[in-house]
């Protein structure tokens, strides 16, 4: 299957969000402020932060099955099948392989690198998604190899539109998702500089919560 296929299979939940749907399983990503998901097979948590690691929104996708992926702090918020990780870990978790990446922050201090706070890279249908979390621009993007990018493009807490488009350079996905915007902060005009600045290098697809 293509990455245009897969991206049919991905629905943004608003902010960090994601539903991926493939090889039979469903997979959530960071569920804030959830209106409409359907049950998870596979939820993966970037962070302790509270709009990333919800354990109410958490519970509305989370099935006796689920199994959870995340690092050490926000385990200790959640219950069921919790499966603590750190980057650098692969795993494969009801046939989808993981690859966990870091995900930090480096000219401010809400996402400190030794917190081994994550991203994720996982394979669906053959595709490489990654899925950045809460980060600037680091030099680990680079040996990343990933189809699809999800990138927030706030700033503030995160990377710039402009410091994302030099991400995506970097990354060189076949196709790159804007995130990140629209809750906590960050605005669509954020998400548009960024498309507009990566016309012709990449395809782009700003995804409606």
């Amino acid at each position: 299957m293509g990455v245009n296929d897969v991206v049919k299979n991905i629905t943004w939940l608003g902010h960090d969000g994601f539903l991926i749907k493939g090889d039979g399983k469903a997979i959530v990503i960071d569920p804030f402020q959830v209106k409409d998901c359907e049950p998870a097979d596979i939820i993966l948590v970037t962070h302790e932060h509270s709009d990333h690691c919800s354990p109410e929104d958490i519970q509305k996708v989370q099935q006796a099955s689920t199994v959870i992926v995340t690092e050490a702090n926000s385990a200790a918020k959640l219950s069921g099948d919790v499966r603590v990780v750190q980057p650098g870990d692969k795993l494969t978790v009801e046939g989808i392989p993981i690859e966990v990446v870091p995900s930090y922050n480096t000219n401010k201090n809400f996402h400190p690198k030794q917190n081994g706070w994550l991203g994720f890279i996982v394979t669906v249908e053959g595709v490489r998604i990654y899925h950045a979390g809460d980060t600037d621009l680091i030099p680990e993007m680079a040996s990343f190899d990933v189809d699809v990018a999800l990138l927030p493009v706030s700033g503030t807490y995160v990377m710039t539109a402009e410091e994302a488009v030099e991400a995506a350079k970097m990354l060189k996905p076949k196709l790159v998702i804007p995130m990140h915007y629209d809750a906590i902060v960050g605005s669509s005009d954020d998400a548009q500089r960024f498309c507009d600045a990566l016309a012709g290098i990449c395809e782009v697809v700003m995804l409606s919560s």
